[in-house]
């Protein structure tokens, strides 16, 4: 499968298993990718042990309604920005009360794009509770498809890699 190379069932396995020995739970709000990080996530049986939840915002006015994500944050950065993620993150941690949280706003494409912001630039976050949160933005090429399956698999192999600094088992 596209992308197994990043982030594959075993590591999602591994993942939850991290989780699982410390007793922490994580949760996604996600746009671009559709609700796909939820989707790779629950694919491993169990996984209910440590997934609270997600919430896919495509619209802005649900990111304002149920993430608390500020109208001025969008309009100043744009929907595609590092600090509209940060916000994104915040309430749905928040929203599912979870120790972890990660959350996704990009252009996959194919229309969409500008010189500034092109298609397959991604915004991410990762959030943990009483830290700092930790954004990115990664740059993808590809269709639709695989621009929304690749983002997904990076930023899970990226809060995996987050997770194992952070928990031991």
């Amino acid at each position: 499968m596209m992308y197994d190379d990043k982030f594959n069932i075993k590591d999602m396995e591994d993942m939850q298993k991290l989780l699982r020995a410390n007793n922490k739970t994580i949760t996604c709000a996600e746009s671009c990718t559709g609700g796909l990080i939820a989707s790779l996530i629950t694919e491993v049986s169990g996984s209910s042990d440590i997934f609270r939840g997600s919430i896919v915002t495509y619209c802005n006015d649900i990111k304002e309604q149920e993430l608390n994500v500020s109208k001025n944050t969008m309009i100043e950065h744009g929907v595609v920005s590092n600090q509209v993620v940060e916000e994104m993150c915040l309430g749905v941690r928040k929203k599912f009360n979870s120790n972890y949280s990660i959350s996704v706003s990009g252009i996959a494409g194919p229309g969409g794009g500008t010189e500034n912001k092109p298609v397959g630039m991604i915004c991410f976050a990762i959030f943990e509770e009483n830290s700092k949160i930790i954004s990115d933005t990664i740059y993808l090429k590809g269709s639709r498809k695989s621009i929304q399956l690749g983002a997904s698999k990076i930023i899970l192999k990226k809060i995996y890699k987050f997770l194992q600094k952070r928990l031991d088992i």
